[in-house]
């Protein structure tokens, strides 16, 4: 046996009859031999029991509530050597910063400057470090000033140190004071302290962090032209920085002189990259990059292969999505509940409901249980195709687990029910909502309410206000638009212009839509007159009408015989770009027949040739009717032979 495992057996032994003297004779008795051991593993150069001794000792101090500012003057003996008093002076301070008693570990420095010791430079710098980790600026500062006053002076590990709180903060959250960052650098050059590759990359993260990725990429570019030791991170800084810029040429350039410089890049330089890619949707610089990332035998993690599936998905390259999926498993790599998710939300944003239902089997099939974010993507994905039977069975199996989905799913599951014309179960998840405390929202109503006006059961739908009411839920004006285009199909416009009045007076204002909906309630009833007072104060309020609108009051006009005006808005309409539809051309051929002007319906005809709108079977049989009530056979055997021709009849109707 070594003697100093000889000493460590003793000291071993001692310890634990120290603890048994604490406890019979209390620790005023006891500390003498705490001392006692603890000086014998100084002198034994026992570093770390040193130190656990230490702890103990100051965890009691704490424990008892004890001054600890008192206990550096008990331990420190005048009788040992400098060397002895030095390496308990040292590992005191790590004890008290190690256990965040900072203030405690500055005053045994302190303690030590009067008695004529130094500290060494490492425990001053193991003491900055905890201060700079604190976040104890001021404190930090001190330390640093008083080190430079007084010894032991700084070197390029206390630099480094200081650099890195000002660039980063406390463990890289805090603000950057890249002035004080640029003093460091500039103080390491006066004093001729060479900062390291630590300190270079510290200040690079730095400028960084700022916003000025420029001033960071000449800074290293002058490293390179001095010959100053640099690594990949330094680069990676820099390539980190341009890419959340989104300036990927520039990160390119980055990346193409750290090869050069014969600094190999790695698997950091190569994920930022591809992220960044990634993120504008540049698939084929991302597989580049991940094919030369495999050529140099540097295996890409997990994330970054999610990252350029995310990015296949969202491109919709679903056979390359698929190809990814497999790649990562055979590349040693479990596919987690995450990859999973991930491939199968893309898929249903694709509407490639299959696969992504198969997937699903897979994922269950391997015991990965499907999360709220698996039954959201189906239920949306579904939705989407129209297979809203589906998506309400993933929607009840989420409920059955008693998971209770976002507002924005209810709204999709009851949009799907009442596009398949299911309003009665819409209306039972709408009761589900309330019984759940979920509060229907004006979506929810809406999609209800447009159905219904669908199947010409306005009333009905007129009865949900009440219930939105009271939910504080007030419609708006597509809801209300909703009920006027109901009334009004359902050949009640005076109950629909009642809505409008009611829709004033609580300060909604209608929209184009709406107004576009109340200008054909009242063309269809016959007036024209009130309707065009409707387009006129629609101009008024500074709302623009569109084709539709134009279109529907020109239709009145038409229907009134009133071709004058129909004339003027149909000049105006082009006057403003605004395209007219075939509906539009129908409408004026129809009331330039009425009256008897076939060269006004001739030349729309043209008009609609020249202009590539191609005339429907209702204007073939507009024109028709004005032929044939104006005696024009001959005319009706050539257009209903154009119409054939085009393709519009069937040879074998009449």
């Amino acid at each position: 046996m070594s003697v100093a495992d000889m000493e460590y057996r003793s000291g071993r032994k001692a310890k634990k009859k120290a603890y048994a003297r604490l406890e019979r004779f209390g620790f005023d008795h006891s500390f003498v031999a705490f001392k006692m051991f603890l000086h014998i593993y100084v002198r034994a150069g026992m570093q770390m029991e040193v130190y656990a001794l230490l702890r103990e000792i100051v965890c009691y101090y704490q424990k008892a509530e004890l001054n600890l500012f008192g206990l550096s003057y008990a331990l420190l003996d005048s009788s040992s050597s400098v060397e002895e008093l030095n390496f308990l002076l040292s590992v005191l301070i790590k004890v008290f910063a190690s256990n965040k008693f900072l203030e405690n570990a500055i005053e045994v420095v302190a303690h030590a400057r009067r008695f004529g010791f130094q500290p060494s430079i490492r425990s001053c710098n193991f003491l900055l470090k905890c201060l700079s980790e604190a976040n104890e600026r001021e404190l930090l500062v001190t330390i640093f000033e008083e080190m430079k006053n007084y010894g032991p002076f700084p070197n390029v590990y206390t630099y480094t140190v200081m650099m890195k709180f000002y660039c980063s903060g406390p463990r890289g959250r805090g603000t950057v004071d890249i002035e004080e960052a640029i003093s460091i650098m500039e103080e390491m050059e006066a004093v001729g302290i060479s900062p390291s590759v630590v300190t270079y990359s510290t200040f690079l993260l730095g400028l960084c962090r700022v916003g000025t990725v420029e001033i960071a990429w000449n800074f290293l570019q002058d490293l390179e032209q001095n010959g100053q030791p640099l690594n990949f991170y330094c680069y990676n800084i820099v390539i980190h920085g341009f890419v959340n810029r989104g300036e990927l040429d520039k990160a390119m350039q980055v990346f193409n002189e750290m090869k050069k410089c014969g600094v190999a890049a790695d698997l950091y330089s190569y994920s930022i990259l591809i992220e960044g890619f990634c993120r504008c949707g540049n698939v084929e610089k991302c597989c580049s990059l991940l094919e030369e990332m495999e050529n140099n035998n540097i295996k890409p993690s997990i994330v970054t292969y999610t990252s350029i599936l995310k990015c296949l998905l969202k491109s919709g390259l679903m056979e390359m999505s698929l190809d990814m999926f497999q790649k990562i498993r055979t590349s040693g790599y479990e596919c987690d509940k995450h990859i999973y998710n991930t491939l199968i939300t893309g898929l249903c944003v694709q509407g490639e409901m299959d696969t992504a239902n198969r997937l699903l089997e897979e994922m269950i099939n391997n015991n990965l249980a499907p999360n709220y974010d698996t039954y959201k993507s189906l239920i949306l994905g579904f939705c989407k195709v129209g297979s809203f039977e589906k998506a309400s069975r993933f929607f009840d199996s989420l409920r059955e687990v008693d998971v209770f989905p976002e507002p924005y799913l209810w709204n999709h599951v009851i949009y799907g029910c009442c596009n398949e014309g299911r309003v009665e179960e819409a209306l039972q998840y709408i009761d589900e909502m309330r019984d759940l405390g979920i509060s229907p929202n004006i979506y929810s109503y809406s999609s209800i309410i447009s159905r219904l006006c669908k199947e010409h059961k306005s009333e009905k739908a007129l009865e949900l206000i009440p219930p939105m009411l009271k939910a504080n839920q007030f419609p708006n004006i597509v809801i209300y638009g909703t009920l006027i285009d109901g009334y009004a199909k359902q050949a009640n416009p005076r109950k629909g212009l009642m809505l409008y009045t009611k829709m004033l007076k609580i300060g909604i204002r209608p929209d184009v839509v709406t107004y576009t909906i109340l200008v054909n309630v009242l063309c269809s009833a016959g007036s024209v007159d009130e309707a065009y007072k409707l387009f006129m104060e629609m101009e008024s309020n500074g709302l623009d009408p569109d084709r539709m609108c134009y279109t529907s009051v020109i239709a009145g006009f038409c229907r009134s015989k009133d071709m004058k005006n129909a004339w003027r808005l149909f000049q105006e309409m082009v006057r403003r770009d605004i395209l007219p539809s075939v509906v539009t051309y129908t409408c004026l051929i129809d009331g330039f027949c009425k009256i008897s002007r076939m060269d006004m319906v001739d030349m729309l005809m043209d008009e609609m040739n020249q202009k590539n709108v191609c005339p429907d079977r209702v204007t073939y049989y507009v024109l028709i009717r004005g032929c044939q009530n104006l005696g024009y056979v001959d005319r009706v055997l050539q257009l209903m032979n154009e119409m054939k021709n085009r393709g519009i009849l069937a040879d074998n109707e009449p």
